[in-house]
């Protein structure tokens, strides 16, 4: 089972999590989504297409665009569709 853990809470777990570049993307439906806040942020990948990001608010403490997903990623990272993935000290393990 590998957990995304962030100012205490457990945010993601799954024991399907695909890991493309080193980050572990979690099922959208393994996520919790109270801790989730949608953000403007975006940023393009040449070969996955275009991230989108989300905020972590937890107790409180917000971590700016710690999350991100691919809504529409271009072929070659299709095993990524529907499936969230996190950085900024989030401790996936």
């Amino acid at each position: 089972m590998v957990v995304a853990r962030w100012n205490g809470a457990i945010i993601a777990q799954s024991d399907d999590t695909v890991v493309v570049e080193g980050n572990h993307y979690f099922p959208r439906d393994s996520v919790n989504v109270d801790f989730l806040q949608g953000s403007d942020t975006t940023s393009v990948c040449g070969w996955k297409g275009t991230a989108h990001y989300h905020s972590l608010i937890v107790d409180g403490k917000t971590n700016a665009d710690a999350a991100w997903y691919y809504p529409e990623p271009k072929s070659a990272a299709s095993e990524i569709t529907d499936r969230i993935a996190f950085w900024k000290g989030v401790e996936v393990r």
